[in-house]
């Protein structure tokens, strides 16, 4: 059997994507499924070009199948669904449970989210709809059921019976509450093991305790129960009934969310973006960014353009420059992202690199062309010149397509030579794009304008 520890996972792309015949694939998946986690065959899955993604699906185990779809970044999961059969999408639903489908249910059509809320049991749907009584911001839509509770009636004897039966994970503690389901304390686990029968269950309870608040902030939540020093911490209603628990791991989970979120936002992408998501969808989510930052960029032309008395011949090129120069920026930093996020996580490797490449220059192409077209109509506007409007639209187009290429290849050699991309890229990066585009730029205004 051939092994892939984790950080053999390019390795694995790489023999998967040049695998010649079903029956290689079909056994290199069947290795991985027994050495790799449900985490990284995700991020496998999600490294395969889509027009190859459903024959590598199709070769996984039922069982797989179902634990890399509730892991799948959102496009992927959605891609997945609108894909397959509906005999096939309606079976990875069926196993469903609660507190994944919650997180789907943001995601997948909603006739999908009708079929999976009528698979749940009696138990899973009462909790999906106290789920519904929050917005997704609030902590009483996200947190865990997996917990003990027991009321003021029970003796030693019926809870040692019952934690015998099995601990939920990061339990240290079991809620006692009221009849009335209000929590009232809290009973160490260790403490209930070392009691005798005959002891007062009522007197090893903690009536000193903290807990959290279903209209609580999701994230300022999570925050608490990191810098609490416990496993979990209990979460109750408006009128103190228990109504679940957030543990630290969904906490630093929901740290993490933060944190990649903030980072995708710094390149103007979606957290979730698949590495391989439709050109337009990719455009789209970048397109928006590039507008942004071309309203500050214009913003930077103007006060170049207070001083335009002072340059000769070439002043409206001087004024646009900067136009030229950060639309290259900005664009190369959306393709450098994604990039440098997918080379971290073993995704990025030499044999899916030419299909990222081609599809970045087409991402860079379609956005290039728009805003192209956009700024010379601008600066039609502004400087009535067509022949200088010609010479923006070009430069623009050409410096875009430029950063989709230097995106990708900048971190792959930076890569390569052992250099972190993701401190050096950007610097390379912005270098590249500035010299191309005011080379483009320039070069193109002396041979039209002069």
């Amino acid at each position: 059997m051939i092994e892939y520890p984790v950080d053999q996972l390019p390795q694995l792309i790489n023999d998967l994507l040049q695998c010649e015949t079903h029956t290689q694939k079909s056994q290199l998946l069947a290795d991985a499924q027994l050495n790799l986690s449900t985490e990284h065959l995700s991020l496998l899955f999600e490294a395969i070009p889509k027009e190859q993604r459903l024959e590598i699906w199709q070769l996984l185990d039922k069982d797989t199948q179902h634990e890399i779809f509730v892991t799948l970044s959102d496009d992927s999961c959605l891609w997945l669904l609108q894909t397959l059969d509906d005999s096939e999408a309606y079976a990875l639903l069926d196993e469903v449970n609660v507190e994944e489908l919650l997180e789907l249910e943001e995601v997948i059509p909603e006739r999908f989210v009708d079929y999976a809320k009528k698979q749940l049991d009696e138990a899973q749907t009462k909790q999906y709809d106290l789920a519904q009584q929050y917005p997704p911001e609030q902590l009483g839509h996200w947190v865990g059921f997996d917990f003990l509770k027991i009321t003021e009636k029970a003796t030693i004897a019926g809870v040692k019976k019952l934690l015998h039966k099995g601990l939920p994970q990061y339990s240290e503690v079991v809620y006692l509450v009221s009849r009335q389901g209000s929590l009232i304390g809290e009973l160490a686990v260790n403490d209930l093991i070392k009691a005798n029968e005959g002891d007062n269950l009522l007197a090893l309870a903690n009536y000193d305790f903290s807990s959290l608040h279903a209209d609580d902030d999701l994230y300022e939540a999570a925050e608490v129960v990191i810098h609490s020093e416990k496993m979990a911490m209990p979460v109750v209603n408006t009128d103190n009934k228990l109504v679940g628990r957030l543990t630290i791991s969904s906490a630093y989970e929901l740290r993490q969310e933060i944190a990649d979120e903030a980072a995708a936002k710094a390149g103007g992408l979606r957290e979730d973006e698949d590495l391989f998501a439709s050109v337009r969808k990719s455009a789209k989510n970048r397109g928006i960014w590039l507008g942004i930052n071309l309203a500050t960029a214009f913003l930077a032309s103007w006060f170049i353009g207070l001083f335009g008395a002072t340059i000769e011949q070439v002043v409206a090129l001087a004024v646009l420059m900067p136009v030229v120069a950060s639309m290259g920026g900005i664009a190369g930093s959306q393709t450098l992202t994604v990039i440098v996020r997918g080379l971290a996580l073993g995704q990025v490797t030499d044999s899916n690199r030419n299909a990222l490449l081609k599809k970045e220059l087409r991402v860079g192409a379609v956005n290039g062309l728009v805003w192209a077209l956009v700024i010379g109509a601008l600066t039609f506007v502004w400087f009535s010149d067509i022949m200088l409007s010609i010479t923006i639209t070009v430069a623009i187009l050409l410096n875009l397509v430029a950063a989709s290429l230097a995106g990708v290849v900048i971190p792959s050699i930076l890569d390569k030579m052992k250099i972190d991309p993701a401190l050096s890229g950007s610097v390379i990066l912005t270098t590249v794009t500035d010299i191309v585009g005011f080379v483009t730029f320039l070069g193109l205004g002396s041979l039209l304008l002069l």
